[in-house]
């Protein structure tokens, strides 16, 4: 898909708003994507519309300019609580992104209000700013926004707010259910009027999703945007047609070395490298800072609260740096300019790959991707192209490896801090990896762990259930005894010093084990099982006879009356115990069990 079209706005079927259209001029937004030129006028036309275009193609303003067309439309002007259109997404730093596009539109029209309801901040005051400045227009995450419905409490009835509701949005819908968001939705779409106008965006169709369609839409129009050139089949590519990718091989203990290189060798650019684990990008993102100078370095992960939409900001608002980031930064977000993705990590499904790549080569931009592959991985790059029509190319091997692993044991070792974001980033690591979507091509069992640990910069390994019961004589551990490295943060060391003495002179007795009432009958039933599995097998290894199998019947009647409660254990225990000495006579075995001859 070319990005762009020759179509300019006045092109539409269907009139837009001056206001609307001073405000693409201002923004220099002169001709129309294809989505935008194919969603408007349905989305204006009072349509459902199921839209699946690749990322970056512009899908924001393809539903942005007819909520604002349709809510100047209205018979009856929204009054200062009542919503008129609400756009829901999976992430803040997505609804952030929508709230400023949105808000560049609104300022041409003072009579709509526009609210962000996200995590990260005081719900409380989410409550207020809607009592104090009303939403005619609400952008918000799954989980805030159906905690405004339960709000009643504290003086907001948002189900009366959303009854006169007109347009529906549900950004990057597929994404929405993937991150576990259908019980919420389904909660709101409760409070949400039928009478309505719906619209899904989302890069990729899974089956979730046409449920979904089936079951918020009303003959919906279906929109599917394919690369300029290719036939709208199964061979259509899913990333953006200006997108380099790229692939490259090395060793687990130089991936990070190869990292470093490619980093310095591009530091005056605008770079994002995803891992796949928080604790991975509190880690790598905290050496980066250290062994790559005069270059800003950011980090976002979901387990950040308040800081993430700070950082986020800034990061956008930056000519050249590098965000260091896990997939909450893969889906829908715009970053404008950025040059290179590096996939630091294989994400754990194919689809999350196409989803990074898209972070560049944007409305119609130039960009490039890169993944870094182990060479036991290098069969998923087929997999990408079959699975997902993403080719990759080889890129030849970075220039200038230099070893800063060194650096990074250096700072293991200086605070205890590093020390413990470095194991908590190798466990998850290999948790992640043990949950990889291809578990073909990625394998824990064939990992190579020393390597691997080398990779992470470990001090040692740390005790793990993949690890355990193993020897690694290639992996070389600290002489230094890691339980004596101290926090730099002061206060955490004191705490921490705190913490030992208590353990010291405080020792938490190790649990002793008391056979209680329920242990013992449970025991009781598996020794009988025993003897009486025994038994039988003792008599079926001897020759049967007539009073061998009339004793077989005793004791199965004899455990059925057990059974029953007819008698008491020790009642069973005595009868069952003793075998008939009759037998072992007349065979000629002597009775203490010693080995002799028959008499």
């Amino acid at each position: 898909m070319d990005n762009t079209t020759d179509a300019t706005w006045d092109s539409l079927p269907v009139q837009l708003s001056e206001g609307i259209l001073q405000t693409l001029e201002e923004l220099k937004f002169t001709h129309m994507t294809p989505v935008q030129s194919a969603c408007i006028p349905l989305f204006m036309g009072h349509k459902d519309v199921a839209a699946e275009a690749v990322t970056g193609s512009g899908k924001t303003l393809a539903f942005v300019i007819p909520i604002i067309e349709l809510l100047l439309k209205r018979e009856e002007k929204l009054k200062k609580m009542q919503v008129g259109a609400l756009v829901i997404t999976p992430t803040r730093e997505l609804a952030l992104q929508i709230s400023e596009v949105m808000q560049q539109f609104i300022q041409k029209f003072p009579q709509f209000t526009q609210i962000l309801l996200i995590g990260g901040s005081n719900p409380i005051d989410d409550v207020e700013k809607i009592q104090d400045q009303g939403a005619n227009i609400v952008i918000a995450t799954p989980g805030r926004l159906e905690d405004m419905f339960r709000r009643k409490e504290d003086g907001l009835d948002f189900g009366s707010s959303v009854r006169c509701l007109d347009v529906l949005v549900l950004d990057e819908a597929d994404r929405l259910l993937e991150m576990g968001f259908a019980a919420s939705l389904n909660t709101i779409l409760g409070y949400l009027p039928k009478q309505r106008r719906t619209g899904l965006f989302s890069a990729t169709q899974t089956q979730e999703l046409e449920k979904l369609v089936r079951a918020g839409l009303r003959n919906p129009v279906r929109i599917t945007v394919k690369e300029k050139g290719v036939a709208a089949s199964a061979t259509a590519q899913k990333t953006p047609a200006k997108l380099s990718n790229y692939y490259i091989l090395c060793k687990a203990e130089d991936k990070f070395n190869n990292l470093v290189a490619f980093l310095r060798q591009h530091k005056h650019e605008k770079n994002l490298v995803f891992f796949n684990t928080c604790a991975g990008v509190e880690y790598f993102g905290k050496v980066l800072e250290t062994v790559i100078k005069k270059a800003t370095i950011c980090c976002i992960h979901g387990k950040m609260k308040s800081k993430r939409n700070t950082i986020f900001a800034d990061f956008r608002a930056l000519k050249s740096g590098i965000l260091v980031c896990t997939d909450v930064m893969a889906r829908g977000i715009d970053i404008p300019d950025v040059n290179w993705v590096l996939q630091y990590d294989p994400p754990s499904s194919a689809r999350a790959f196409v989803h990074r790549c898209g972070r560049t080569a944007r409305i119609g931009n130039l960009g490039n991707a890169l993944v870094f592959l182990l060479p036991m991985e290098e069969t998923y790059v087929t997999f990408l192209s079959i699975n997902q029509k993403c080719p990759l190319q080889l890129m030849p091997h970075v220039r200038d490896v230099v070893d800063v692993l060194p650096k990074a044991r250096a700072l293991n070792l200086a605070d205890r801090a590093m020390f413990d974001k470095s194991m908590r980033a190798f466990v998850s690591f290999v948790q992640a990896y043990a949950k990889h979507e291809c578990s073909l091509i990625f394998r824990v069992k064939d990992l190579d762990f020393a390597t691997l640990a080398r990779g992470f910069a470990l001090l040692r390994l740390p005790k793990m259930p993949e690890l355990r019961g193993k020897t690694f004589p290639d992996f070389e551990s600290t002489m230094v005894d890691t339980e004596t490295i101290r926090y730099k943060d002061k206060n955490r060391q004191k705490e921490r010093v705190k913490m030992l003495k208590d353990r010291i002179e405080n020792p938490v007795p190790r649990k002793v084990f008391v056979k209680t009432t329920s242990w013992s009958k449970q025991k009781n039933k598996k020794d009988r099982k025993k003897k009486f599995t025994a038994k039988r097998k003792h008599k079926e290894d001897c020759e049967i006879d007539d009073e061998d199998m009339k004793e077989l019947l005793s004791d199965t009647r004899l455990l059925k009356r057990l059974k029953k409660g007819q008698i008491s254990e020790e009642d069973f225990e005595k009868q069952i115990t003793t075998l008939p000495k009759s037998k072992h006579k007349t065979e000629g075995a002597p009775l203490d069990g010693s080995v002799g001859e028959a008499v």
